[in-house]
């Protein structure tokens, strides 16, 4: 497999763009085209937010058929909480889409990122696919990753090639999130297209598996958003056998699925909100895989944990305060806790100020890891956090200014 520059990248059989149409306030792109010159198989994951946005509620009903060909996504209006005039809203974006690019209305996939409670301003939208149809290119991929970006500061992308069932094929993903990050998804909206020849049903399943192993293991601010959907279109472009179930091909198909989304994922959290701080925290000899999964989270969406991490405190108690609420078997007296080299903790008992001194060293640096042993099985988990900083409120108590 190999990671490729997300500069100006293709994908054989996709063109995309990105365009400002006015849904924003300020002169930013907001409003982003996906499409395949070919019906492709579609997968898609979405929110377990109760509330979900029309855009949500189209997919879901679409992605049943397991095929489509067209993305269409804005940013600045979430579409979310608009009852019926929202819903309407979605199916006219696609039927928009539709007849500009020549294909059927449930051929089309309806996004949205931004403000909840707001209209979409449906004849700006319509300019804007209109725009963005002219400009459609195979190497416009920064171009859309930028337009559906909200507090964003930078567009996420990801591309890998790999040589399966006799051709080059390439997974490639775009993605926005930077505040409201939670498993369930995590906040945020995800494209990824391949040219792979991959079965709907076993597309599915990878981008199922992908999507646990990545960005349901991320947490910016323990917030899960109305719109959160990952969608994943395979056009079989590359013309490569199709691939067996269990099999090499389908494996590597995976890989390359994974890898794309596990980037995507920590870019999201690298960008997270006022973040100061990247944290890979793992909890590792825990009872079970769901109880080690659980104590990490636990303590990786800790506002209290998050702001010593950003006030680089070693504060050791937060984390075992996190991790006793976290409804899992944990005994204190058993629990090791470690920042970066440093053993803070040792069966449930401070090491002393030398070891603080050297874990603050540790918090110190952009990236930090946090490990912590239960000392009660076999089971680990690994998830990425951020810090929670001054700036993190001033973005949100300002959102809609």
């Amino acid at each position: 497999m190999r990671i490729l520059d997300t500069k100006n990248f293709s994908v054989p059989g996709f063109k995309t763009w990105g365009i400002h149409c006015g849904i924003k306030k300020e002169v930013k792109k907001d409003l982003a085209l996906i499409v395949s010159d070919r019906e492709a198989a579609v997968a898609g994951v979405f929110t377990r937010n109760r509330v979900k946005a029309a855009p949500v509620l189209v997919d879901m009903a679409r992605a049943r058929s397991g095929k489509g060909r067209v993305i269409v996504a804005n940013s600045g209006c979430a579409n979310a909480c608009t009852g019926k005039r929202g819903l309407s809203d979605a199916h006219a974006t696609a039927e928009l889409a539709a007849r500009e690019l020549g294909v059927k209305p449930d051929a089309v996939y309806v996004a949205s990122t931004g403000v909840i409670g707001e209209f979409l301003p449906m004849q700006k939208v319509a300019t804007g696919i209109s725009l963005a149809t002219g400009l459609l290119s195979p190497s416009g991929w920064e171009q859309a990753a930028e337009a559906i970006m909200t507090t964003d500061i930078y567009p996420k992308l990801s591309v890998v090639r790999e040589e399966i069932g006799g051709k080059t094929i390439t997974v490639a993903g775009i993605a926005k999130g930077s505040g409201m990050i939670h498993p369930g998804l995590a906040t945020m909206l995800c494209f990824i297209v391949t040219d792979a020849l991959i079965p709907a049903p076993a597309l599915k399943r990878a981008l199922l598996s992908s999507a646990d192993q990545s960005f349901n293991n991320i947490t910016i601010d323990g917030e899960s958003s109305t719109n959160d959907m990952i969608l994943c279109m395979a056009n079989g472009a590359a013309g490569n056998k199709r691939p067996a179930a269990g099999g090499k091909d389908i494996k590597k198909f995976q890989a390359c699925l994974d890898a794309v989304t596990r980037s995507l994922a920590m870019q999201v959290v690298r960008d997270g909100e006022g973040a100061t701080k990247f944290v890979e925290l793992t909890v590792q000899t825990a009872k079970n895989p769901v109880e080690a999964k659980r104590a990490a989270m636990a303590v990786a969406k800790s506002s209290l944990v998050k702001t010593a991490l950003f006030g680089e405190d070693a504060n050791w108690g937060r984390i075992m305060v996190a991790l006793g609420n976290a409804g899992v078997e944990m005994d204190e007296a058993r629990t090791d806790i470690f920042i970066g080299k440093a053993k803070i903790v040792e069966k449930g008992l401070g090491q002393g100020k030398a070891a603080e001194r050297e874990a603050a060293l540790a918090l110190k640096q952009r990236e930090v890891r946090i490990t912590i042993d239960l000392h009660k099985g076999k089971a680990a988990a690994t998830v990425w956090t951020c810090d929670l900083s001054y700036e993190y409120v001033k973005i949100n108590a300002a959102y809609r200014s």
